[in-house]
């Protein structure tokens, strides 16, 4: 029996999923966006051409693959209209390959404004959120006060979008934050809120469906599905490095949740993951390079967030973390993205575990956000070749074959996809 195939982060987000996504998307039907919002942003390079998306599945590209936004995900209409025109302007017709779930939640104007009211509360605790809203819908979410997509096609949605919007002011009030003064991408709330209104009725030509059952009679009819995930496995609300984490689960767990498949209709997990680490916004990070090797990874590797610019921080390899991802997500199947940033590099590491009060460990703790772990490095000989044009995966240089076999070994995975640059075309399959 069919089965959906699920293809996830492995680190702090950034692995460059979108790109091995519309690779893969040649090879299915459906590819099905499962959680998260526009915090993500999937960077696809083809034709020498750079396209960026937030809540669009990355195979939108692919005419003959259709493309859910699924239950699990949020949605700005401002920023999924924005991604919509940019499309058309590119040729494609979303309208004919993209479908959205009723009940994926709407992030609303004033769930931007709380975002930023609550990281200014936090002061140098901030946790470094992309202030899209994200906590503030998925609190909602839970608190089932939330509105979804299926809502804004009831009479009363007006009344109960008023409603939730007093509710959000009178919450910013109560934390002394000026919404009146302050503004939403530079514009004021009211018209950030007449632009997203329009917007939301605008997206109204995708067609909304009921996506649990619309996956489940897909995979009953023998179709192909990828499940697309956003963000990474160490951002996830229960796994993640907590409080320094995304508002949503990222891990393989969540496609059941974010889709409305069972367990047991999950087959192969991809699981990407960068040849060294980054990381955006405040948290811990192990292995981390605050010096000249670090500035070089984000130099060579263009290391600024696709959704925010902010520069991204960077480090060596932390296999700990890579393993605690694994394990949580079942990975069947390694993807290792942007080698070639470190074709230039005499030596490289990799960190093998930490040092926490004295103690050598080869694990994430839970400790890992209260307390220094010093990484425990070992040495690797960096491959210094060119690897952005091989065509075949066997002539890649031997000291690269073997940082991929010694990762493979430590993980117990094997490595089937290597990514050896941006552009569709370096993608090298085992």
């Amino acid at each position: 029996m069919t089965k959906v195939d699920v293809l996830l982060g492995l680190q702090w987000g950034d692995e460059g999923k979108g790109k091995i996504v519309d690779v893969l998307s040649g090879n299915y039907d459906i590819i099905a966006r499962f959680q998260g919002g526009p915090n993500a942003g999937h960077t696809l390079e083809f034709d020498g051409q750079k396209h960026v998306l937030h809540t669009i599945p990355s195979g939108i590209f692919h005419p003959t693959t259709i493309n859910v936004i699924g239950n699990g995900v949020i949605i700005d209409a401002n920023i999924l209209k924005r991604e919509l025109d940019a499309l058309k302007l590119k040729g494609v017709k979303p309208t004919d390959n993209l479908l959205i779930s009723k009940k994926a939640h709407l992030i609303t104007p004033t769930h931007r404004m709380l975002d930023a009211a609550y990281e200014k509360s936090k002061g140098d605790k901030k946790i470094g959120s992309t202030l899209k809203g994200i906590g503030p819908t998925y609190t909602d979410k839970a608190a089932r006060v939330g509105l979804r997509i299926g809502d804004s096609l009831s009479d009363d949605f007006m009344e109960r979008y008023q409603n939730l919007k007093a509710t959000h002011i009178r919450i910013m009030k109560s934390y002394g934050y000026d919404f009146q003064n302050e503004t939403i991408d530079g514009k004021s709330l009211d018209i950030y809120e007449k632009e997203w209104l329009d917007a939301l009725e605008s997206i109204k030509e995708i067609t909304f469906i009921d996506s649990e059952h619309y996956i489940n009679q897909q995979l009953a009819a023998g179709k192909n599905i990828l499940a697309e995930g956003a963000q990474g496995s160490l951002l996830d609300i229960d796994f993640g490095s907590y409080p320094y984490v995304t508002s949503s689960n990222t891990t393989a767990a969540a496609v059941c949740t974010g889709l409305g498949i069972a367990p047991s209709k999950v087959g192969k997990v991809y699981g990407v993951f960068k040849a060294y680490c980054t990381r955006v916004g405040s948290g811990p990070f192990p292995s981390e390079l605050e010096n000249d090797m670090g500035q070089k990874l984000r130099d060579n590797g263009h290391e600024y967030g696709s959704t925010t610019g902010r520069p991204r921080r960077c480090g060596w390899l932390d296999l700990p973390a890579l393993n605690y991802a694994v394990m949580l997500n079942g990975i069947t199947d390694l993807v290792i993205t942007k080698a070639d940033v470190m074709d230039s590099f005499e030596k490289i590491q990799v960190c093998m575990g930490y040092e926490m009060e004295g103690q050598k460990i080869d694990y994430m703790p839970y400790e890992i956000s209260t307390k220094k772990l010093k990484p425990i490095f070992i040495d690797k000989a960096g491959w210094l070749e060119d690897i952005t044009k091989t065509k075949n995966i066997n002539d890649l240089p031997n000291i690269f074959k073997n940082y991929i076999q010694f990762i493979e070994e430590e993980t117990k995975v094997p490595i089937t996809i290597v990514s050896t640059g941006p552009d569709r075309q370096q993608t090298l399959l085992k």
